[in-house]
């Protein structure tokens, strides 16, 4: 696969569009962890600071969960260890299910940490082995130390849009759950459409619920998966309503290890085009970010699943 310096979009800036957009890079977590061969730590540590050499500021670098929960992750404290500085601060959170999840990220020197909640029942139960309100109570005194600790904590909610088990999920279900989590204290949340089956309406109206129990768009961030093709046109959806953080994975990676319907990420080549046709800025080097996808495809032994990178890359 080769590569070909790519041509940049036909400007025409959006006026119902924000001036600019933090892109929260999940591709080193989120997009790797289902991975069925295990990636080596030099690729990932070097797949980071492709990306952060890019322009995307915000990395999520890996998760400190036990091994047995995520194989493809149990390099976590090595990951780190090779980045240095490239792999700290509180733009380069990692995810932290537990207390000795959060002692980990803190030994690391981590400066940003997430925890990763449920709206629905089953998939607690699946993802953590608690419900909902345990696992509320179990990311207590994490988000308490960590902010004790001066780190920056983001809480994410999955299942928003549709659960593979329990079917429709509430939109008052989600708020309740959102709410929960941020009286924890967290600076951030991400809303997860976790199996992709989320719709615009579907997107306004649980952002408009959120506003209504006093969490505005300024502290949300959205995590659209792409499995039945909506991920882009949620996200514009969602940045028409204020919100200004979308995670996207570079290459369109990622998946979920609980829930087998979930595919891809929102891939961040595709919503740097997009961003960038309607004026909107990233900070994102679109040519980078294309070689590095086309990189790590490489690695990964299979062509990228983003359009862009296909467009732009003369991959198939």
């Amino acid at each position: 696969m080769s590569t070909a310096r790519p041509a940049l979009p036909q400007r025409e800036p959006a006026t119902d569009l924000p001036e600019s957009v933090t892109i929260y890079e999940v591709g080193p977590r989120d997009g790797l962890q289902n991975e069925k061969t295990v990636v080596p730590v030099e690729v990932k540590a070097e797949f980071v600071r492709r990306l952060a050499a890019a322009g995307l500021e915000t990395i999520e670098t890996t998760s400190f969960v036990p091994p047995s929960w995520v194989p493809q992750l149990a390099d976590a404290r090595e990951l780190l260890a090779d980045l240095g500085d490239v792999g700290r601060g509180a733009r380069r959170p990692v995810l932290v299910p537990n207390e000795r999840g959060l002692d980990d990220a803190l030994a690391a020197g981590v400066g940003a940490v997430a925890v990763f909640g449920s709206a629905t029942e089953t998939f607690a139960r699946k993802n953590l082995n608690r419900t909902v309100a345990e696992s509320v109570e179990m990311f207590r005194p994490v988000v308490r130390r960590a902010k004790d600790s001066g780190l920056w904590v983001r809480a994410y909610v999955s299942m928003c849009f549709g659960d593979p088990w329990e079917g429709p999920v509430p939109v008052e279900q989600v708020a309740d759950v959102a709410v929960r989590l941020m009286e924890l204290g967290a600076d951030q949340l991400s809303l997860g459409d976790t199996i992709g089956t989320g719709t615009t309406g579907h997107v306004s109206r649980l952002l408009d619920e959120l506003d209504a129990r006093g969490i505005g768009a300024d502290r949300i961030g959205v995590h659209f998966h792409d499995t039945y093709g909506q991920a882009l046109a949620n996200t514009m959806t969602a940045l028409r309503h204020g919100v200004r953080v979308v995670d996207a994975s570079t290459g369109g990676l990622g998946g979920c290890p609980y829930a087998k319907s979930a595919t891809g990420n929102l891939a961040t080549e595709d919503l740097v085009w997009a961003l960038d046709g309607a004026g909107v800025a990233t900070g994102v080097d679109l040519a980078a970010l294309v070689e590095t996808s086309v990189w790590m495809a490489e690695r990964l032994g299979r062509p990228s699943p983003s359009r862009v990178v296909k467009a732009l890359a003369g991959g198939d």
